[in-house]
């Protein structure tokens, strides 16, 4: 027989089962998971900002808010309703409640803040919103003129059904029983306009919201993580230096005194953290000494990078930069400035580390039973040597780093920058940052990582609070708006803080030794507008560029000896500094790293962008020559459209650096800078 044209066989009826066999156990376990299953008629899925399918947490600041979307949608015509529900990680019984607004095409968001620092959760919920859908359906009868009596019997109904559901507050309650009690007066009485206004209105609409039964309430199965942050995390200018060399003379070690002379002057450019490289004891053995030669003099000081000596080691002061007492004085002092004092956390040793003699279990040997020193081919770092995290010192040597840093938390430092931690295990990262968070959620970790993208990114997922990043080396429009695109646009923007070091210790770049002052006032403008996070080293301020021939390196480094410096020295760019950190302090636009925009400016020797605040109060525009030999300048588009002008309207001007005040008529505007009088413009645009 053709099996297309098959007779049907009689579907048989399911046998009885006796209660407690095990045919019958199986089949009510079926029904559960069957019940289950239909339970979450209401699809959530595409659930956004979530990351790694909530491997990770998103990252937020104490008050930043965060923009949850989701797909929601259902079979079907009936309306549907969702809601962003979330809360403390550990305490989902605590947890608020937001409504999803529905966006397009079936995407729905909405926006909360956490406004305490530490691990919070979030989850979606969805279900048919009957009363909606009778609202709808009821208005489009009525309107073309059909009979609605059936519909107001249902309406009746919902309201019942409300006060059975369980929810909604005893205010809520009562306010259900009067209008279950107006409605059945007007019934019978037969006044179907007065039952149709009654549950059109408003407030019948909101009470319903509140209390009314949800019909098949569906939950996305998921509890994504969030990591909120205190606002330092989120934004900050760091000042680096190195105390040793305070002093102001270069025969004279620096002391935390002296730090503490300088801190009106640091506190006069604004900066808001003071960063320290290493604080502790420098080992004597292989000692690096000027220009990072291998033969140092009786005085040269060695690299404060060779940590650890006889006077101890990663929870040791050196001693010639003073006592505890003296740290704990220059902690207090800082405060009294605005300044929050920030240590380098760098996991290696001298040779003469107490660890090597007390945990040699902890360091690789050769062997010929020589230590393994640091090294990066061609490389030799004969001053150094790396702990090893696995074999025999997995677990010691974690307890013994996340103690380190409980230690320095317990002497008031909330903020470290560390080290190469992608030459260590991620998940040493995320066990020992999860272990601190514990005793203070607080606590900001930068990681200095200049390595391949993803190996940034995953040490921003394990828990870093901030990244170093490209920064210093994207120098042209094109450069630069492809890497701000991409760090305030796409997913990393979730989870990943840029801090824009315009320098380091260890980076002179190129565009700094070729560009002179001009240059050093461009890339200060970049940094300090573009991110929420961004730091010099001391040095820059005074436009320090000297090269070591042919190399991104500092010529006489701090790194190798003690320098001197007249901090207010002719050709400073203090002003520029101050300028900034000004701005970034006073508008609120400033404060958010993802609400940056590039425009059009018909030169590709300036670059031009905008941050602005959600409701425009707060709306700036900054125009940048990236060229520091020659005048630049150009015509560039006003967004008008941002704020609903057409393109002949007009907006008050404000020059943030001038003060002065003038009106744009018109889309499109021109400007001018020469890179030696000033490279860089700021405008704020009001209607």
């Amino acid at each position: 027989m053709d099996d297309a044209i098959q007779t049907p066989r009689k579907r048989a009826r399911p046998r009885e089962l006796a209660a407690g066999s095990a045919p019958a156990l199986q089949a009510r376990g079926g029904e559960e998971a069957l019940l289950a299953l239909a339970a979450n008629r209401v699809v959530i899925e595409g659930v956004a900002p979530e990351i790694d399918g909530g491997r990770f947490a998103v990252k937020r600041a104490e008050g930043e808010p965060l923009v949850v979307s989701a797909d929601v949608f259902s079979d079907g015509h009936d309306k549907i309703a969702a809601a962003v529900i979330y809360g403390p990680a550990d305490a989902e019984e605590s947890w608020a409640e937001t409504p999803l607004a529905f966006v397009v095409n079936d995407r729905w968001s909405a926006r909360i803040v956490f406004d305490k620092a530490g691990p919070y959760r979030y989850s979606i919920i969805a279900w048919r919103d009957l009363y909606a859908t009778w609202r709808d359906e009821a208005k489009k009868k009525r309107d073309a003129g059909q009979k609605i009596e059936l519909e107001l019997i249902e309406a009746l109904d919902l309201v019942k059904e409300a006060q059975n559901s369980g929810r909604g507050s005893k205010t809520d309650q009562k306010a259900l029983q009067k209008l279950q009690e107006k409605l059945e007066k007007l019934a019978s009485k037969k006044d179907f306009d007065g039952q149709y206004a009654l549950m059109q209105a408003p407030e019948t609409a909101a009470l319903l919201a509140a209390a009314g039964h949800r019909t098949n309430l569906s939950r996305y199965p998921g509890k994504v993580p969030v990591w909120v942050d205190r606002p330092a995390a989120a934004f900050s200018a760091w000042y680096e230096l190195m105390p040793r060399s305070q002093s102001g003379d270069v025969t004279r070690h620096g002391t935390f005194d002296d730090v503490i002379k300088r801190l009106p002057d640091i506190e006069e450019m604004g900066f808001d953290v003071l960063y320290f490289t290493p604080i502790h004891p420098i080992g004597k053995v292989n000692r690096k000494g000027k220009n990072n030669t291998l033969t140092p003099g009786p005085d040269d000081p060695g690299s404060p990078y060779a940590i650890g000596s006889a006077e101890g080691g990663h929870d040791a002061i050196h001693p010639e930069l003073g006592t505890f007492e003296d740290f704990a004085r220059l902690i207090e002092a800082a405060k009294r400035h605005g300044l929050e004092i920030a240590l380098d956390f760098a996991i290696q040793c001298s040779p003469d580390h107490p660890w090597i003699r007390e945990h040699p279990e902890w360091f690789d040997w050769r062997p010929d039973g020589t230590i393994q020193y640091a090294e990066n081919p061609p490389k030799k770092y004969e001053d150094i040597v790396n702990v090893h995290f696995y074999r025999g010192a997995l677990p010691s040597i974690w307890y013994q780093l996340r103690d380190i840093v409980l230690f320095w938390l317990d002497k008031g430092v909330r903020i470290f920058r560390v080290d190469n931690p992608h030459t260590k295990p991620f998940p040493f990262w995320e066990w020992m940052i999860a272990e601190v968070r514990k005793v203070d959620p607080g606590v900001v970790f930068l990681a200095e990582a200049f390595t391949r993208p993803k190996v940034m990114k995953r040490l921003a997922k394990v828990g870093y609070n901030q990244s170093y990043s490209y920064f210093t080396w994207r120098n042209t429009k094109a450069e630069l708006q492809e890497y701000l695109t991409e760090l305030t646009q796409d997913e990393c923007a979730e989870f990943m803080r840029p801090n824009f070091f315009v320098n380091t210790p260890d980076i002179n770049p190129l565009y700094l030794q070729v560009s002179g002052r001009p240059g050093f006032r461009t890339r200060l403008a970049l940094a300090a507008t573009m991110a929420g996070n961004y730091g010099i080293y001391s040095g820059f301020e005074l436009c320090e560029f000297l090269p070591v021939p042919g190399k991104e390196e500092y010529l006489n480094s701090e790194k190798y000896e003690i320098r001197a410096f007249d901090w207010k020295a002719p050709g400073n760019i203090r002003d520029d500094v101050a300028f900034f950190n000004r701005l970034r302090r006073t508008e609120p636009a400033m404060r958010d790293f993802r609400n940056l925009a590039f425009f059009n400016f018909w030169n590709d020797n300036v670059v031009y962008y905008a941050k602005r605040t959600d409701d425009l109060s707060s709306f700036l525009l900054f125009a940048v020559t990236l060229d520091p030999h020659a005048p630049q300048g150009g015509h560039f588009e006003v967004p008008l459209w941002e704020l609903g002008l057409p393109d002949d309207g007009t907006v008050m001007v404000e020059d943030m650096v001038t003060g002065q005040s003038f009106v744009w008529r018109g889309k499109i505007q021109h400007w001018w800078m020469n890179p030696h009088d000033r490279p860089y413009a700021v405008f704020k645009i009001t209607r």
